[in-house]
Order: C-alpha cells, then sequence, then structure tokens
C-alpha cells in the first residue's frame, strides 16, 4: 500500500462448506462420472481384469471424487486463505488456493461492478464481465478459457460495501469533493 492509501474497509468471504447454485446441475453430473468410475474399477479389481484395466480407472476415480467431494473442501480451503480490501485508491483481493495471488484493480479504473445478494444480507460482489466463475474454476489444465471476473464473494453487508467503492471512487474522480 502507498502511503497515501487508507483502508476504508476490510473483510473475508463466506467461510466453511458452501453451495452455488450451479451445484444443482453439477453435482448429478459428479455423482453419474463418480459413480461409473468407481463401478468400472469395482468390476475391474473383482473380475480378476488384468492389471492395464484395473490401472485404467484409478485416474477417474481420483477425479470422480474430486468432483463429488473434493472440490468442496478445495474451495472451502481457498475462501479461508481470501481476505479482500478497499482503500481509497483501490480494491485489493488476496488468497490463492497454491499460492498467494494478489489483484489489485484501481478505483480510477475500476470495471462496472454488480451485486447479487442472499437472504441473509451477505452477496457477492462482482467486477467487470467474464466467463461463469463456476466453469473457469474448473479449468482442468486448459487455460485458453478467459479467467473469471475478480469479485468479493459471500460478504456480509454487500450492499454497503458496494456503497464504499462508489462513495471512493466519486472522492477519487472529483477531486472539487476532495478539496472541501
Amino acid at each position: 500500500m502507498t502511503n497515501r492509501e487508507r483502508i476504508l474497509w476490510s473483510g473475508r468471504p463466506k467461510q466453511g462448506l458452501m453451495l452455488r447454485s450451479s451445484d444443482a446441475a453439477f453435482i448429478p453430473f459428479s455423482l453419474m462420472w463418480g459413480g461409473f468410475a468407481i463401478f468400472w474399477e469395482t468390476t475391474a479389481v473383482m473380475s480378476g481384469a488384468p492389471f492395464f484395466f484395473r490401472l485404467w480407472g484409478i485416474p477417474f476415480v481420483l477425479v470422480g471424487l474430486y468432483l463429488i467431494a473434493g472440490r468442496f473442501f478445495a474451495d472451502a480451503w481457498e475462501r479461508g486463505k481470501t481476505a479482500y480490501v478497499v482503500t481509497n485508491e483501490r480494491v485489493l483481493i488476496v488468497g490463492g488456493l497454491l499460492k498467494r495471488t494478489v489483484t489489485s484493480l484501481e478505483l480510477r479504473t475500476l470495471p462496472e461492478m454488480s451485486l447479487s445478494l442472499a437472504g441473509d444480507d451477505k452477496g457477492t460482489l462482482t467486477f467487470g464481465t467474464g466467463s461463469n466463475a463456476t466453469w473457469g474454476r474448473l479449468r482442468f489444465g486448459n487455460q485458453t478459457s478467459p479467467p473469471p471476473p475478480p469479485q468479493f464473494e459471500g460478504i456480509p453487508n454487500a450492499a454497503k460495501v458496494m456503497a464504499c467503492i462508489r462513495d471512493a471512487q466519486a472522492a477519487l474522480l472529483n477531486p472539487i469533493a476532495r478539496a472541501s
């Protein structure tokens, strides 16, 4: 942070295991994938199939287990290591699953914001537009799809945080208001 920067708000995403609306479609797919992979592997082992066939199913079982349960724990772990900060000059997202990443968005050039509220006053602030955040998280090594837009996910008082960012933008972009 620079000497002129002041922290206006800081917070963390919702902690623990979390379901998203996209899980309504993805959970059945993951159960079918994992179920078939486990069926294949069990059948191969029980029938005395050649070693290659028993070995062939292991990666599919591992992917199936990740899709069924592991992705929820990886997501919770990543959110547990994530922090959000709004200063008078920028928005910061600090986090990362395996390595620390810092996303810095200048208030002067901050893209369009959108707010999605849950019933409990928690919400998600998304900065800009882009690929669907859920499918963006599932890029298994295929880095050709665009990353999801930066967001403050599952934060309390999300509407107030959005207002705080808008006020900071207005103060930064309107030098007359800052001087008074």
